[in-house]
């Protein structure tokens, strides 16, 4: 198993950093995070990406790109 890092962009996660299994990293790949800490449910999205430059990212999706 390769040792892979993702950032996350956006939302509550912003400038998270976390490990990525290999069978996580898949360009387009989504994700829920889910918030339920003393009041009502948040839902963000993330989709991952990957750039030489950058290396993997998770970007908030906006509104209207929920899976």
């Amino acid at each position: 198993m390769t040792n892979r890092h993702v950032r996350f962009v956006g939302g509550p996660l912003d400038g998270r950093v976390q490990g990525l299994r290999d069978s996580e990293a898949v360009a387009g790949r989504l994700l829920r995070h889910i918030y339920l800490h003393d009041g009502p449910k948040i839902e963000t999205h993330y989709e991952l990406h990957y750039t030489p430059e950058a290396g993997w990212v998770y970007h908030l999706c906006g509104r209207g790109h929920e899976p």
